[in-house]
């Protein structure tokens, strides 16, 4: 690979405050500044609407977040897309996921050790990203553990992280590399 399609923008490409904004959260993660901020400021006005977007869903949503980090995590998964898995398995240990989680939701919701809660979660994630849409007996199953607005929350979130893979995937995004070079993971 020849490096990403649209290279991250400078501070003057991106402005300040975006830049300040992807330094910050390079410093909170443990790497330079996030490649994806910087790509996606280069159109600011964009930016800031899918950040503010982005944040209703997680952190600021209504599923735990451990739940949204194995739905996200299993969406990167199933998509490919090392950039977000890299991301949100150092997102998900924070909110409490262990490695063994890190390897089942690699596994499916079939592996064992899922309550009925996770593995009707992951299920659906499954199906979306297979059909595009739930069957009946999957809707039921979901249901069965979210009531109407986080159902929503949940299908958009799916949405959202499928939209990101292939917008990480086209852009051709690698991993952001821990401050020290190396990449994470």
């Amino acid at each position: 690979m020849s490096g990403p399609r649209i290279r991250p923008g400078s501070r003057a490409e991106v402005g300040r405050v975006i830049w300040g904004f992807s330094r910050i959260a390079g410093l909170v993660s443990g790497t330079r500044p996030p490649a994806l901020f910087l790509v996606l400021g280069r159109h600011r006005r964009l930016f800031w609407g899918w950040l503010r977007f982005a944040g209703r869903l997680m952190p600021g949503g209504k599923l735990p977040r451990r739940e949204s980090e194995l739905v996200i995590l299993r969406t990167a998964h199933l998509r490919d897309c090392a950039y977000e898995f890299t991301h949100h398995v150092r997102l998900g240990r924070r909110a409490g996921l262990g490695r063994e989680d890190i390897r089942r939701i690699q596994e499916g919701p079939d592996a064992p050790g899922w309550g009925p809660r996770e593995r009707a979660l992951l299920a659906a994630v499954d199906q979306l990203e297979d059909k595009r849409d739930l069957d009946e007996a999957a809707w039921k199953r979901l249901r069965e553990h979210l009531d109407e607005p986080a159902t929503i929350e949940f299908l958009l979130l799916v949405g959202h992280y499928q939209m990101l893979a292939t917008t990480i995937g086209t852009l051709r995004l690698e991993p952001d590399p821990r401050r020290g070079g190396r990449p994470r993971g």
